[in-house]
């Protein structure tokens, strides 16, 4: 909508623009007989195709790996010049830099922006005042993010999460006691847990709440990074690593379990021990026969186990 306004606005300039050098008498001419110009329908056609043609000059031609923009920004913490507030977190934390200079942009005080066609420095809007290019099909005032790739990403702005998200806004709900966007999907049945995205992911330690790559809800209800899930299921870890509960539905591996602890019989001096054991997936203590494969909970029947005491 704010690009509609700005075509229109532009119109109405250049008509006035016009009007200026007119006689006082054409001016006012009869509506009747201004209605029935030749040619003004054709003329302001051919003024809405010239603007179209200047706001698309350039779409999809420049930008850096993470977006596609028609311009780069004035990072006002250390006054350089970036393609993109992840360009100048990659560049300031990166290893080679000293630890005490080491710093992320703080996005939303974002003011200046330097046009990629004309150079222009100014302030952050859509279109430049130079060149009259629009510099992102999609345009967040508040994040101050420019985008041109709109359609296949869909970027919607949460208020509540206070950035601007991709995958279309009728496809999440913001749960404000997690703090997040979660998939419609989970809206029910999902478990909530306080600031849920607002760590680190617990495998390779990105920050989850503007991490780009792809994020999943383990039943526990923390998060963490879809590839990291999957590596850790790759090397047989089926366990939160916050919290430990199961991050799947392990009633198969536990009939193994039952199986192998079957097939194992305990030496005559330990058929006897008891020992107390915590269950890492109801939460709930019982004193059970030690095994030296596994512990099985009498609650929910779970071997994610561990030893609290003896008998």
């Amino acid at each position: 909508m704010g690009e509609v306004e700005v075509m229109h606005s532009e119109i109405l300039q250049f008509e006035c623009k016009d009007m200026k050098y007119m006689a006082e008498k054409d001016v006012y001419t009869s509506q009747s007989y201004a209605e029935h110009m030749p040619g003004e329908e054709s003329s302001q056609s051919t003024d809405h195709k010239k603007i179209n043609d200047l706001r698309e000059k350039g779409y999809m031609q420049y930008g850096c790996e993470h977006y596609r923009r028609r311009c780069r920004i004035r990072a006002p913490c250390c006054n350089e010049i970036f393609d993109c507030h992840h360009c100048h977190n990659e560049a300031k934390n990166d290893m080679n830099i000293d630890q005490k200079h080491r710093h992320d942009i703080p996005r939303h005080q974002v003011k200046e922006v330097i046009c990629s066609l004309c150079g222009t420095e100014q302030e952050v809007q859509q279109n430049c005042i130079n060149c009259g290019v629009c510099m992102g099909k999609y345009f967040c005032e508040t994040c101050k993010l420019f985008d041109d790739n709109q359609i296949s990403k869909q970027q919607y702005h949460c208020n509540g999460c206070g950035i601007c998200r991709i995958g279309g806004r009728e496809n999440f709900f913001h749960c404000y006691k997690c703090g997040c966007c979660y998939s419609t999907l989970l809206k029910n049945s999902h478990s909530c847990v306080e600031g849920a995205m607002h760590h680190d992911c617990p495998v390779c330690f990105e920050y989850l709440f503007e991490s780009r790559n792809d994020i999943t809800v383990m039943p526990c209800g923390h998060t963490i990074h879809k590839s990291c899930l999957k590596e850790m299921r790759e090397h047989f870890q089926y366990a939160c690593p916050l919290c430990s509960k199961s991050v799947c539905d392990m009633s198969k591996v536990w009939e193994k379990f039952d199986m192998e602890i079957a097939a194992t019989p305990m030496p005559e001096l330990y058929q006897n021990k008891m020992v107390w054991i915590l269950c890492n997936d109801c939460g709930k203590s019982c004193r059970v026969q030690y095994h030296v494969v596994a512990q099985k909970c009498l609650n929910c029947k779970s071997y994610n186990t561990r030893q609290t005491r003896g008998g």
